[in-house]
């Protein structure tokens, strides 16, 4: 399966003379990574920008998570029974949101060509749990057409509230995705996008996952996801809308069996989200998903697709159900003053599941913070954070809840090194 985590790979980066060269930059907990509509235009010079920081966490965690995810706050890695992952109580020191990024811009003679390059240290996947070099974007630009990896079309990166936790609020759409996009309107910071992405999707066999029929059925994706959004802006904040449809099979590999577990079913989703601004000193955050099967999209969900019953045919007796899921957030980000900020709000994720599913399975996370923030000069960030979240099982009745305080310290650099 193709999901957000995305496998890191151990480079060795001459970072050194890059770094002396750069420069104050005000700091937010979450540096959002600055799309090409947003790209400072040229004037006839190339350019190229350098950006990151260094950054720790400190965490004190009052109950327990999965270890591989010990510096994230992320409902589906709770214990799913009691004490999955041992005792309570825990305390980490984390690097792992430190980040490094290159872009720039090169004019020619038909139109700019851009280019944005950006990893942090967060290992997922086969990484899971290391600090080791994450890849983030890898894409570029030319007029309306662009492909790479970076921000699915699908998701909106601005909903994402001015935290310290890295992986942020669960029913929010997040997903880094390769994909060919086509960006046929923008208007300053109103845009429209479509998109083909690299497909993917999770199942679980539920309890029937020990049956060998079960084991010999495996994903196939024929076509790309196909995405989109359309954004307006105004000068009181924005709003858009956004939406994806995916075709997921599955192939039987035992074909000489008596049953044939050969078939598809078919994702989709739909987004609104947006921000309201009041003055300079309040924005509020807001997004609602509903759909089938786009569970790898959201921020934090499970899998994709679940197994159900189908009554009166004995040679498909099971088959594959895109799983409904229901997703929001809700966060205010204030600014007491220039040097001083807070950011509090909610998310939630629902699933619909299947009938053959564990008992175990995850049905509803809840994911809530509050924070305050203190910019001393204008590249360090200083503060602390509450942090809550809570699982709940499908059907046997098992809730587990996390409750952590983070303290972080950010030390940002940016510069353009040419044509600055």
């Amino acid at each position: 399966m193709i999901r957000r985590e995305q496998h890191g790979v151990r480079w060795v980066i001459p970072l050194t003379t890059c770094l002396t060269l750069a420069s104050a930059l005000p700091v937010r907990a979450q540096q959002p990574t600055t799309a090409p509509a947003q790209a400072t235009a040229t004037t006839g010079q190339p350019t190229l920008e350098i950006y990151g920081f260094g950054q720790a966490d400190a965490i004190v965690d009052f109950e327990q998570n999965n270890p591989d995810w010990y510096d994230v706050l992320r409902p589906s890695k709770l214990p799913a029974v009691n004490h999955e992952f041992g005792n309570d109580g825990h305390f980490y020191l984390s690097p792992r949101q430190s980040r490094f990024g290159a872009k720039g811009t090169l004019p020619t003679s038909n139109g700019d060509v851009f280019a944005q390059f950006e990893f942090d240290m967060f290992g997922v996947g086969r990484d899971a749990g290391h600090t080791t070099i994450r890849l983030r974007h890898a894409y570029g630009q030319w007029k309306q057409i662009g492909a790479g990896l970076t921000n699915s079309a699908f998701m909106d990166v601005d909903v994402f509230p001015n935290i310290l936790d890295y992986w942020g609020p669960n029913g929010m759409l997040f997903f880094r995705n390769t994909q060919v996009y086509w960006e046929f309107y923008k208007d300053g910071d109103s845009n429209a996008r479509v998109a083909v992405e690299n497909p993917g999707a999770s199942g679980d066999a539920g309890v029937l996952s020990d049956r060998i029929e079960l084991q010999n059925v495996t994903g196939r994706f024929p076509a790309p996801d196909v995405t989109g959004h359309y954004r307006s802006a105004a000068g009181w904040g924005y709003f858009q809308i956004g939406g994806a449809l995916r075709y997921i099979a599955y192939d039987d590999l035992l074909p000489n069996d008596r049953f044939d577990l050969n078939g598809h079913t078919w994702g989709w989703g739909i987004s609104g989200s947006g921000a309201v601004k009041r003055g300079k000193s309040d924005t509020l955050h807001l997004q609602l998903i509903y759909g089938r099967g786009v569970e790898n999209y959201f921020n934090d969900a499970p899998v994709d697709v679940g197994l159900e019953p189908n009554p009166g045919n004995a040679i498909t007796p099971v088959k594959g159900e895109a799983l409904r899921d229901l997703g929001l957030a809700a966060y205010l980000d204030h600014s007491w003053s220039d040097r001083w900020t807070s950011s509090i709000g909610y998310s939630r994720v629902s699933i619909d599941n299947s009938a053959l599913q564990q008992p175990a399975a995850y049905r509803i996370g809840q994911y809530a913070t509050a924070n305050l923030l203190w910019t001393p000069v204008k590249n360090v960030m200083l503060g602390g954070e509450f942090q809550w979240v809570e699982r709940r099982n499908f059907s046997d009745g098992f809730t587990s809840h996390d409750t952590r305080l983070q303290f972080s310290f950010k030390y940002s650099f940016n510069n353009k090194v040419i044509g600055g």
